[in-house]
């Protein structure tokens, strides 16, 4: 009789802090995965309390009922499948990230993270405590091991566990997106299954938390790294996999393919994802932006649309004597075609006001920055006002090259609660702005078709803060900008290098000088999705007050 071993894979979104919503998902997956006759289900790394939780795991009181509800889950589980739950767990004053395994209600084992990830947006090592490796844990006949996501990055896990008796490794992880994550996840895996010829199961969570995004795009690997499972990015899932023995071990049977979009569909799908879930996490069903008639405010108004449907977007525009015809004919132009509501606040009359109110300070000063920053700052007021009326989380607006170089107003347009494009720069707005275009998803709650006018897209940028303003009057062209935000920012590269590359030394001094000085300002900026290796914040902390500056 051929032995056989079947394994759930819970793909799921879990909410930081709420334990017992957490656990009832939990819960609900097992009584699916028993309905299917599993011998496990497999939950990924965390998932009690959601991650990732930053210090709120070092509250003792939090802690103490994370494990509560981890072992009140264990206990309920009788009578069916094995249930492996990420979760922390004290031992006197240290602290640990665990995988618990129950059977029939029992505590049957508790793997702990060796390794400790503490590059990029990762801090665990001020959080846990190192585990040491854990032994393999015998599941309906099959011997398991649970490298848990870092520890799986390197060979030394794997390979404990395959020495002492693992026959498949399943991979509990809370591994954030980025730009062509999957595929660096898929080198690593490979390279475990091929160190061990072992099966691989890696079981990834799926949602927002904050600036984070959750990817899922879990996959099964048989021995050589052939995949054989592969499930959908961003969205959740169960899925029952059957393992086979043969001679040369378990073998995982072929099941769902889920196609893997290209990354410009991944990133729009991220940051629309990302901004759902910010706005369901905190509790708004609603939302409202400033709209320009720009392409910045269209992409952000397409992007909500998309996540929560227009009818609960308000876009309103602001007009003052800078904003052109063609900028209210395209906002309107551009509400209408989503379907979004189009409000119109005039602010000349409050501008006035201010300006006669420092009347008697300013006399005898040239007009300057000063009076274009006053206009954004009486938007950001009103946007503010009418967010607080109707409970409608403001968006901020702000691109990563404008975020990058303080191209933008504090306390005035980067005033929000959530900006969806903060991690995308001004020429891949754009683009995105042309791939929504043509491109629709199920996914998608906003209008298919050509929802973002293309004269938006065509036009020069410009904030409308002075006559005749455009972006290039103050910043190099955005092509010349964003190559060297890519070099400084992306890939940290020193002056000479970008001269080196044909950049002007005078523009890329200026370009530098400009991020340094516009830390403060990202310091405190709203939240937005990670989607690639270097959001601000998550990725590049830099220190407020810096005077250090590359020498030519």
């Amino acid at each position: 009789m051929t032995e056989r071993f079947r394994l759930t894979i819970g793909q799921l979104n879990a909410t930081v802090g709420d334990l017992q919503g957490n656990a009832a998902r939990a819960r609900e997956a097992w009584q699916t995965a028993r309905a299917a006759g599993a011998d496990m289900l497999a939950l990924p790394e965390m998932f009690i309390t959601g991650y990732q939780t930053q210090d709120l795991v070092l509250k003792p009181a939090f802690t103490q009922q994370a494990v509560d509800a981890v072992m009140a889950v264990g206990a309920a589980c009788t009578d069916g499948p094995a249930i492996g739950i990420g979760g922390p767990w004290r031992d006197g004053d240290r602290l640990y990230n665990a995988y618990w395994i129950f059977r029939d209600g029992k505590l049957v084992a508790r793997v702990l993270k060796h390794h400790l990830p503490y590059k990029q947006l990762f801090d665990e090592l001020r959080l846990f405590d190192s585990g040491p490796i854990s032994g393999p844990y015998p599941v309906g006949g099959a011997r398991i091991g649970s490298p848990i996501c870092e520890d799986s990055w390197y060979p030394d896990v794997a390979e404990t566990l395959a020495e002492t008796g693992a026959e498949i490794l399943i991979v509990p992880n809370g591994s954030p997106y980025h730009r062509d994550k999957l595929d660096l996840r898929m080198g690593h895996m490979v390279g475990r299954v091929v160190e061990t010829g072992l099966p691989l199961v890696y079981v990834n969570l799926v949602g927002g938390q904050d600036d984070q995004l959750y990817d899922g795009a879990s996959f099964v690997l048989n021995p050589g790294g052939r995949k054989v499972v592969q499930l959908p990015p961003f969205e959740e899932a169960v899925v029952h996999v059957d393992f086979t023995r043969t001679a040369d071990g378990w073998l995982a049977e072929p099941g769902p393919m889920a196609p893997q979009p290209d990354a410009w569909e991944q990133d729009y799908h991220a940051m629309m994802l990302g901004l759902r879930e910010y706005l369901r996490k905190s509790g708004f069903s609603k939302v409202l932006l400033g709209m320009s008639g720009g392409i910045d405010s269209a992409l952000v108004a397409t992007i909500a649309a998309d996540a929560i449907g227009p009818e609960k977007v308000r876009c309103v525009m602001l007009p003052s004597e800078y904003t052109s015809q063609s900028s209210l004919e395209d906002a309107a132009d551009c509400a209408g075609r989503l379907g979004a509501r189009l409000d119109t606040v005039q602010i000349d009359g409050a501008r006035q006001a201010v300006e006669s109110a420092l009347a008697h300070l300013m006399e005898g000063t040239a007009p300057d920055i000063t009076e274009e920053n006053i206009q954004s700052r009486l938007r950001g007021v009103m946007l503010m006002a009418i967010s607080n009326k109707f409970n409608e989380m403001l968006l901020t607006t702000g691109n990563k090259s404008e975020v990058a170089v303080g191209y933008a107003t504090i306390y005035g347009d980067m005033a929000g609660g959530y900006n969806p494009i903060k991690d995308l720069y001004k020429t891949r707005v754009f683009e995105t702005a042309r791939w929504r275009n043509a491109n629709h998803r199920p996914w998608m709650k906003g209008p298919a078709g050509e929802v973002i006018p293309p004269r938006i897209i065509q036009k020069p940028p410009s904030a409308e803060l002075r006559p005749d303003q455009k972006d290039e009057d103050s910043l190099p062209p955005y092509e010349v900008l964003d190559a060297i935000l890519e070099g400084l920012v992306e890939q940290d590269l020193a002056l000479k290098d970008l001269v080196a590359q044909g950049f002007d030394a005078d523009t890329v001094r200026k370009v530098e000088r400009l991020l340094y000085i516009s830390e403060w300002k990202r310091y405190q900026a709203a939240p937005g999705p990670r989607i690639s290796t270097k959001a601000f914040w998550l990725d590049r902390r830099y220190p407020l007050v810096n005077r250090w500056r590359d020498e030519l």
